[in-house]
This record gives C-alpha cells, sequence and structure tokens, in this order.
C-alpha cells in the first residue's frame, strides 16, 4: 500500500547526473530494437513534409520581405557604399545571394524540426513507453491515465513558445556568441519542457510528477541540453526525435520507480 507523497526538497535524492548518462546509455541501447528504428520514420516524415509546405508556401514571400528589410538597414547601405568605393563590387549582390537565403533558412528549418519533435512528443512517446514499460520498467505501474490531452496541449504552448522565441531573438545571431549560444538554449528548452510532460504522463499521478520536475529539473535540462548539441549536426536529425524520447522517458520512469519505492511502507 502506498501512502501520500512527503514532501520532498527538490535538492535531495536526485538521481544527478549519473541518472543522467544511465537513461542516455539505456537509449542507445533501445533506439536499435526494430521497433524503435521503425519508429524513425514518422517524426521524419513530418519534418519533411512541414519543411516542403513551409518552403513552397514561404520561401519567396520571405526572401523578398527580408532583402526589402534588411536593404533598407543604415548599416547595409553603408556597406554598399564602402565596398563600391574600393571595387569589391556591391553589398545588394551578397545580400540577395547569401545573406537572405541564410536568414530565410534559419528561420523556416527550426519550424519543420520543432514540428517533428511535436509529433515525436504527442505519438511516440506513447509507442515509446508501451516498448521500454513492458522491457525495462515492467514494476512501474500506470497511474496517470491517458496522457493525450495533456501532451498534446503541452506540445502546443511549448512549439508556440519556441517559435516566438526564435524569431524574436533571432537578430541576435548577428553577435557571434549568440549564434552558438541560442540555438542550445532554444533546442534545450524545446526538448525538455516538451518531452518530460509526455516521458511522465501515463505513468505518474499529478502528485508524483509535481516531486519529479522538482527534484530533477537540472536533469530534465541536462538531457535538453544534450539533445540541443546532437542537434546541431544534421546527420543526427533522422536519430533525434525518436533517441530523445528513450532518453526522458528512461530518466522519467527511473525516477518514478526511485520515488515511489520510497514512499512504500
Amino acid at each position: 500500500m502506498n501512502t501520500v507523497l512527503p514532501p520532498i526538497a527538490p535538492s535531495k535524492k536526485s538521481a544527478g547526473m549519473w541518472g543522467v548518462g544511465r537513461a542516455a546509455g539505456r537509449a542507445i541501447v533501445s533506439q536499435f530494437h526494430p521497433k524503435m528504428l521503425m519508429a524513425l520514420l514518422l517524426p521524419l516524415a513530418v519534418a519533411l513534409v512541414a519543411a516542403v509546405v513551409l518552403v513552397l508556401l514561404f520561401w519567396t514571400p520571405l526572401t523578398a520581405w527580408l532583402q526589402e528589410s534588411l536593404s533598407t538597414l543604415g548599416v547595409v547601405t553603408w556597406a554598399d557604399e564602402t565596398m563600391a568605393q574600393v571595387g569589391f563590387g556591391s553589398m545588394m549582390v551578397v545580400l540577395k545571394l547569401w545573406i537572405v537565403p541564410l536568414a530565410a533558412t534559419l528561420i523556416l528549418l527550426p519550424l519543420s524540426g520543432i514540428l517533428g519533435l511535436a509529433v515525436a512528443a504527442v505519438v511516440v512517446m506513447p509507442l515509446v513507453l508501451r516498448h521500454i514499460g513492458e522491457r525495462d520498467y515492467p514494476d512501474v505501474g500506470r497511474r496517470g491515465g491517458n496522457g493525450f490531452v495533456g501532451g498534446l496541449w503541452n506540445a502546443v504552448w511549448v512549439t508556440t513558445l519556441f517559435v516566438i522565441g526564435w524569431l524574436l531573438t533571432l537578430p541576435l545571431w548577428l553577435f557571434p556568441p549568440f549564434a552558438v549560444l541560442l540555438p542550445i538554449f532554444w533546442w534545450s528548452f524545446a526538448f525538455s519542457r516538451m518531452l518530460r510532460v509526455d516521458a511522465l504522463a501515463e505513468h505518474a499521478t499529478p502528485a508524483e510528477r509535481e516531486v519529479l520536475y522538482a527534484r530533477h529539473n537540472v536533469g530534465f535540462w541536462a538531457l535538453g541540453g544534450i539533445c540541443a548539441l546532437i542537434n546541431l549536426f544534421p546527420p543526427a536529425w533522422f536519430l533525434l526525435p525518436v533517441l530523445s524520447a528513450l532518453m526522458f522517458s528512461h530518466f522519467g520512469m527511473e525516477a518514478l520507480r526511485r520515488l515511489r519505492s520510497e514512499t512504500q511502507l
């Protein structure tokens, strides 16, 4: 029989980075199971379709708007005049051929990626939890009910905030440190805030989730940071939606198992 969960300090009894490393190791092993390899196809297909649709619908108007907006900036006008004086040609050519396409790519590509992650969180995560639950955590019972609605709402608001934050901070990419730090931060946010909810929704009660979110906040963010760093390498995009779901699922299920072991009479 289980007792009511006692108040637990968030900084205590956390698995720490050892738990993060263990979850990552288990996720890599689980990824090579045939079921998990097949699960890679859905988020990848969604991301590819989203990328094609976004390019077809928005590439031309977006690049036209970016070229018009950037060409009116004083710094661009100054650079154009300076380059013409020293014989390097027109800045507008560089703007049209390189800067505008790069800026449009930095806007549209993450939008397709976050949609793929949302699909992984809402649709692929239940498959992942069913798979590892039967194989690795048969003793962790389902007490959270149907997590689809909560997971869907969480995916919507995280995606919305990610898109708004990404677009608003995009001008800061002109300053070298932010060109690296901002993508890592926003993708860490997306992975940690989206996947931690779905990893626990079906198995943990609301009270258990509240304790686990507080206790393992650093661990969830560390997993998000690892996924964000992997996300910097395009070849890893094929594996990342399912691999990240496996990492958060193993971390969350092990944390839930440890929590329940503490509250048993």
